[in-house]
């Protein structure tokens, strides 16, 4: 089966997306343990995870909703971002909870890799190359 276009271009936002929170989750684990030893490296870790099942939830939605109707696509997309905003919400609460979470590590960790993605995310499909009616 050939590859398409657009599976090319699903396949570097998931790349380059893992290589880049990767890549956070290493600075902000390396900050997180000299801020805060330990709980500042599990707060990197666990905020930089997070962020990863996230932005690959959101790439596969948006391909699984590609292959489906207009209404289709709406459905899948919205539904998978409600899903994820619940599942954020809910594993904030337990986390704020958690004792070896360091707050600002945490949310530091968040902020970079989700705005640094969604960045990239732009980048990658800006300058995506993919013929008309693929």
């Amino acid at each position: 089966m050939p590859v398409t276009g657009s599976q090319q271009l699903f396949r570097r936002v998931l790349v380059w997306g893992a290589a880049f929170i990767g890549a956070v989750g290493v600075v902000a684990s390396l900050i997180g343990w000299l801020v805060a030893g330990g709980s500042g490296v599990a707060s990197a870790v666990i905020g930089a995870g997070m962020t990863l099942v996230f932005v690959t939830l959101t790439a596969l939605s948006i391909r699984l909703g590609g292959k489906l109707s207009l209404g289709g696509f709406f459905g899948v997309v919205l539904g998978g971002w409600i899903f994820k905003m619940v599942a954020f919400l809910a594993f904030v609460y337990f986390l704020r909870q958690a004792d070896f979470i360091n707050g600002p590590v945490l949310f530091g960790t968040l902020v970079v890799s989700i705005l640094g993605s969604l960045a990239l995310d732009s980048w990658v499909f800006l300058s995506a190359r993919i013929p008309i009616g693929e």
